[in-house]
């Protein structure tokens, strides 16, 4: 798929333990087209983490090839690298990891800052996108102040801020209750197919996995 917004091929991981030597991806093929949102679909342990930090960039150590926009990432220096992840990649994790000392749209605005947006054009960006996510009136109240689904929600802004190709999602809502779940998956899917983003979303949901675009499912570090 050469437009693909990303593609792996022939994508490996291994670890040594003592004598062993434990595989956890096999040569896993993938790409995902601009737009698409994919579900990744396994049990716990097979792979799935693994699979989306090597495709986020974030950890060295494997073989084969990641392409993002076209970019062969091994290609990259760690500066390139990381320039990549900042400009193409929005990433959201089962747990919020926001900034505790800051509040819902400064958390929001400082990707933004970074990439070099002005103050007023990441403020208006971040107020768009929490609003469109429910929680427009809890701007200024910081994490330790918000629900467990309000503080997912700024994450999901916070990784949409930039307006990434792609985002890879961990477990979103994994750690929310079944209700608030279904409510901050249904915002998710708007707002990224409203941004015109991909999405690469790991899950061991199947019911919210079929809510996506296509389903593919990782066993024993092969898709299948």
């Amino acid at each position: 798929m050469s437009d693909a917004v990303l593609e792996s091929r022939d994508l490996a991981r291994s670890f040594t333990q003592g004598e062993t030597t434990i595989h956890v991806l096999r040569g896993v093929d993938l790409a995902i087209a601009p737009g698409e949102i994919v579900a990744l679909v396994g049990p716990s342990g097979s792979g799935k983490s693994t699979l989306l930090q090597a495709v986020g960039l974030l950890e060295g150590g494997f073989s084969g090839s990641i392409r993002i926009g076209g970019t062969e990432a091994a290609q990259l220096d760690a500066a390139g690298r990381t320039d990549l992840r900042r400009d193409r990649l929005g990433f959201i994790y089962q747990f919020h990891h926001l900034l505790p000392d800051f509040n819902a749209i400064e958390n929001v605005v400082l990707p933004q800052l970074i990439q070099g947006a002005t103050r007023a054009a990441a403020e208006e960006r971040a107020t768009t996108l929490l609003t469109a996510l429910g929680v427009g009136h809890r701007l200024t109240h910081r994490p330790s102040q918000l629900s467990g689904g309000e503080q997912q929600r700024v994450a999901v802004a916070r990784a949409l801020a930039n307006r990434p190709a792609l985002v890879l999602a961990d477990e979103p809502t994994g750690n929310l209750d079944e209700h608030t779940a279904d409510v901050v998956l249904a915002e998710f899917l708007r707002l990224v197919r409203g941004e015109g983003s991909a999405a690469l979303v790991a899950t061991h949901n199947e019911r919210l996995a079929a809510r996506m675009d296509r389903v593919v499912r990782l066993h024993e570090g092969q898709l299948q």
